[in-house]
């Protein structure tokens, strides 16, 4: 074995196909974008125009098909099975195990989305639906952010994390995408199929996490420009990315049960507090009321929104925004699902789906309807331009938002410190769950093989910012979901079939055992009276051919 060889084992790790294809594929998009900028732009928009007038009412179709199938593995006889042995206590306690969660999965979405979105559909209301800056814009806004923000979005991380959990912790297999295919594929996941099953999900990660890293630097940006401390611009974001690279690194160097962990529970206290400290400063009242209000018009109407194509007008609201959350989520779908799937261990899947879905989800309403909920009401009744603020500069609406409040800029100051928190805990699991899908599903990936994912992840996304900011960042989400959304259908109907024979299997083993246990017990006389009982019943027919007859 010569040096290059044990110095790649030593510091890779077991990595093969999986790991050096898509290093090449990322490097050459980036390499791609860096040369020829406009080229790699214009052919992004011409793919999302096809995708989006084709292809995009199977976005819609498949996330609603998700929501439905994962309530319904909940609340069936599925919910009860563990994911682990019989008996096995979770790895993480509840609270820690949410704060993982919910800092893995939308934190820095929901920072950057919790006033730009609702002001955004309040300058230019979802697809003509009312007249800008009006009540009927605003209360049409919120009932959209809730929508993007609610179960459709957790749907998708709630599959693919609960697919590659069961396989992982119920079945021992490999911590990989494929691995949840073999009951479909069987041992063609260990060949070539199960290699561009893996290939696809690193490369809609990579692009997924791009897209929020760069969102992450936008919005940092747009709080230290409010602060004075820098201006603007594709460069300010640039030196951004970098300082929170370095940030990541050093948390990339700590076991996932001290740097993640830790960051995430801090992350949780401060988002905590900034959102106590909004809800307490700013108009409490409208806050509630526009949250029982928005969630019952969410509910009545979730239906509709879900399937809403306009297949009789130019409109491109749908493609600009229920699909964009769709692919984010779709391209989000194997990082998140496959982090949620690592911290799970010990769950039932009742368990899983509804601490996925239904307690991000009710946080992510309070936080819309908090941030959301105050910057329409200085806008609307106090005269504060935060709507105008938007229209300029997507970010920072939020900042003009906490300019209002009591402490506004110490206030500031924590939210710039809680996105970029945000941001080193997304890239930092990220990293893990990519190091794993590429060192063949090890929980335990190198450092080397982790830092080097989150050095492509910023490159990618600071190229992405460079071809074109939050445009971009939206168009390539879109286009690169689409292959992972084909696969997350089929990673459906596997995990069906494979919890449905674990179903029949139980069923089979307890019939059996109930059989020779009531043998047991049984004394000869009883036994004889139910067949005596049996045979009044239903007597015996006669054979057709007695057996000395039978040869006549």
């Amino acid at each position: 074995m010569n040096r290059s060889t044990i110095f790649l084992r030593e510091y890779l790790g077991d990595v093969g196909v999986v790991f050096y294809t898509s290093v090449v594929i990322i490097t050459a998009f980036v390499t791609s974008s860096v040369l020829y900028p406009d080229a790699v732009e214009s052919t992004a928009l011409k793919i999302l125009d096809i995708t989006a007038r084709k292809l995009g009412w199977m976005y819609l179709m498949a996330t609603t098909g998700f929501v439905l199938f994962v309530l319904f593995l909940a609340f069936s006889k599925f919910g009860s099975i563990r994911l682990g042995a019989e008996g096995e206590p979770p790895e993480f306690s509840f609270n820690s195990w949410l704060a993982m969660i919910f800092s893995g999965g939308m934190g820095v979405g929901l920072v950057f989305w919790g006033v730009a979105e609702p002001m955004m559909h309040f300058n230019d209301p979802p697809l003509g639906l009312a007249e800008p800056r009006t009540p009927e814009a605003a209360q049409l806004g919120m009932r959209y952010a809730f929508f993007h923000w609610g179960f459709h979005q957790w749907a998708n991380f709630t599959l693919v994390g609960l697919a590659i959990a069961y396989v992982r912790f119920r079945h021992s297999s490999r911590g990989l995408i494929s691995e949840s295919f073999r009951p479909l594929l069987g041992d063609r996941v260990d060949r070539g199929w199960g290699n561009i099953v893996d290939i696809l999900a690193v490369v809609s990660t990579v692009f997924g996490v791009a897209t929020t890293l760069g969102l992450g630097a936008l919005q940092v940006n747009s709080g230290l420009a409010n602060l004075g401390v820098a201006t603007y611009s594709t460069t300010s974001q640039f030196y951004i990315l970098a300082g929170l690279a370095t940030l990541f690194i050093i948390s990339a160097m700590t076991p996932l049960n001290m740097g993640i962990r830790y960051l995430s529970n801090a992350n949780m206290v401060l988002a905590a507090g900034l959102l106590f400290f909004v809800l307490v400063t700013g108009p409490s009242g409208f806050i509630f009321s526009e949250l029982t209000q928005t969630a019952g018009e969410y509910l009545g109407n979730i239906i509709e929104m879900s399937l809403v194509t306009t297949p009789y007008s130019h409109e491109h609201w749908v493609e600009q925004w229920t699909m964009f959350y769709w692919a984010w989520g779709l391209s989000w779908a194997p990082f998140v699902g496959s982090f949620i799937a690592r911290i799970s261990r010990g769950r039932t899947v009742r368990e899983f789906v509804l601490g996925v879905m239904i307690v991000p989800v009710a946080l992510s309403m309070m936080w819309f309807a908090t941030f959301g909920g105050s910057a329409i009401y200085f806008d609307l009744f106090d005269g504060v331009a935060i709507a105008d603020a938007v229209s300029e500069e997507v970010p920072a609406g939020l900042y003009v938002l906490l300019d209002q409040l009591p402490w506004g800029e110490f206030a500031s100051i924590l939210t710039v410190a809680l996105v970029s928190m945000f941001v080193v805990t997304s890239a930092d699991s990220a990293t893990f769950v990519l190091g794993m899908f590429t060192s063949k599903g090890v929980l335990t990936p190198t450092r080397f093989v982790r830092i080097l994912w989150g050095g492509l992840q910023l490159l990618m996304a600071s190229v992405l910012l460079l071809s074109g900011g939050l445009n971009g960042l939206r168009t390539v989400s879109i286009i690169a979901a689409f292959p992972f959304m084909l696969l997350m259908v089929l990673m459906a109907f596997s995990l069906y079939k494979d919890l449905a024979a674990e179903i029949r299997r139980r069923e089979e083993k307890e019939q059996l055992l109930r059989t020779r246990v009531e043998k047991l017990l049984m004394r000869e006389p009883e036994r004889d009276a139910e067949r005596r009982e049996e045979e009044e019943i239903h007597p015996t027919a006669p054979e057709e051919c007695p057996a000395q007859n039978c040869d006549n």
